[in-house]
């Protein structure tokens, strides 16, 4: 089991990293460039992923419109899930009050930790927001890894070679769908390396912080991860309701991804297997292409509620007491600034300073009092980010007819294993050896698309 599982690998891994940095604190901090290095190798490729999964998604829909559609629709659930997590978040906050009697002065803080901590820089506002997300540099767009622009670039392909055709560019979409393949079996490659990465990240993270924090912020760490709780049992009961499908077995079906995350600290660790995980079970593909991808800018459920905690306790710890008022503004602020948090240094902490600013009641400096605890907050954010984006992709693609939910429901029953498609891809060269006169044979129906002999004439290579 430990040979073929990548659960096992990963959860072993993550034990041993526990132990390594309790034991060997030095040891465990040097790690880390295990974990950073599988977290670049992944981001690399991920935005060539999106590109070739969204054109693949949108040219075999046929229907610009509809993807038009489920974009609004995905929006509009993006709005609503992140709205309930900050409202969630006041309400525990106001009930538990993480930082009432700690009686903090916000003189003794050190104000000059945070911009450390954030590199001096500042979250865009929304006009800078909508500009960034529009590239003005194709090969700028993927040098970047930047999601959104990639997803423009990927759009208007897509509805380029809708306006075309197949008879303009024949060769243009089986050349795609080939690069995704490719992609998927780098990706492939790079998975084999997870449980060195999750060592890696897990015994930095002990032998940096060690367990000093429990102590002295238990009550905020308590009350973030409840709530957090409460918020995927509320996303599993909408899940339920609207598709008819168990996000318990979601997280059955893909939890060698979510020890996976959770040990690197990082969703995007996992973004190319969740697309494929998502594609077998049911989503289509412009429908995984489109709204994943964009959660991971306007989705972030754990951020959200992170956010509205976080802020509470900053007022309650320096004995602030926040009016109704005042906590509506907290709401429509963090509404705003949590969706340009993706991929800025120290976000959290951008948009907590954003929101003392907004109240003016809150001295700025008091932000440095999380910067204790917002490591240990990591493991919250990823797995409420992930579940909330994945749950988004099935409600989004049942919401557009977009989900085929007799298979959903095989495979997160177990009916249907999951196959990583570069090893469907190189299913046939595992099957018997064949004949001088079968490889000569014209190739038939049951072969694969887009795979044809060299000398095909001009109809066979449009499939």
């Amino acid at each position: 089991m430990l040979r073929t599982s990548l659960f096992a690998q990963v959860g072993v891994a993550l034990l041993a990293g526990v132990l390594v940095g309790r034991l060997w604190p030095d040891v465990g901090t040097a790690a880390q460039p295990l974990g950073d290095g599988f977290v670049r190798l992944i981001k690399a490729m991920i935005a060539p992923l999106v590109f070739c999964v969204v054109v693949a998604g949108i040219t075999k829909a046929g229907d610009l419109k509809s993807f038009g559609r489920m974009g609004l629709k995905a929006l509009i659930w993006f709005e609503i899930a992140t709205t309930v997590a900050l409202i969630v978040g006041l309400l525990a906050g106001n009930l538990a009050g993480p930082g009432k009697g700690m009686n903090v002065d916000p003189a003794s803080l050190d104000a000059s930790a945070v911009d450390a901590k954030t590199g001096g820089g500042e979250l865009p506002s929304t006009s800078e927001f909508i500009l960034h997300s529009l590239p003005d540099s194709a090969i700028g767009a993927f040098a970047e890894n930047s999601l959104l622009q990639v997803l423009v670039l990927a759009c208007l392909t897509g509805a380029a070679l809708l306006h075309l055709g197949h008879t303009k560019v024949p060769a243009i979409l089986p050349a795609i769908e080939q690069a995704q393949e490719v992609v998927f079996a780098i990706v492939g490659f790079i998975m084999k390396l997870a449980p060195l990465a999750v060592f890696g990240a897990t015994a930095h993270l002990v032998g940096e912080y060690g367990i000093g924090a429990l102590s002295t912020y238990g009550k905020l760490i308590a009350v973030c991860y409840s709530v957090a709780l409460l918020f995927l049992l509320l996303l599993g009961l909408a899940l339920k309701a609207l598709t008819g499908l168990s996000l318990w077995k979601f997280i059955r079906y893909t939890r060698e991804e979510m020890v996976l995350a959770l040990g690197t600290a990082s969703s995007e660790s996992v973004m190319p297997r969740m697309m494929q995980k998502l594609r077998q079970a049911g989503c289509r593909d412009d429908a995984v292409g489109l709204v994943l991808p964009t959660g991971y800018s306007f989705n972030l459920d754990g951020a959200s509620i992170y956010l509205s905690i976080g802020t509470l306790f900053i007022a309650q710890a320096v004995g602030v007491d926040l009016t109704l008022g005042q906590q509506i503004t907290v709401v429509l602020v963090l509404m705003l600034t949590s969706k340009g948090m993706a991929g800025v240094p120290g976000s959290a902490f951008l948009a907590l300073s954003a929101t003392a600013s907004a109240l003016g009641v809150i001295p700025a400096g008091a932000v440095a009092l999380l910067l204790g605890v917002d490591r240990i907050m990591d493991a919250m954010r990823v797995a409420t980010n992930l579940l909330g984006n994945c749950v988004a992709v099935f409600v989004v693609s049942r919401w557009e007819g977009a989900l085929d939910l007799p298979r959903a429901r095989k495979v997160l029953s177990g009916e249907i294993a999951f196959v990583p498609e570069q090893e469907e891809a190189s299913a046939p060269e595992t099957k018997e050896p064949v004949s001088p006169q079968e490889r000569t044979a014209v190739p038939g129906p049951e072969e694969k698309p887009g795979v044809q002999p060299v000398a095909a004439g001009p109809s066979e290579r449009t499939g």
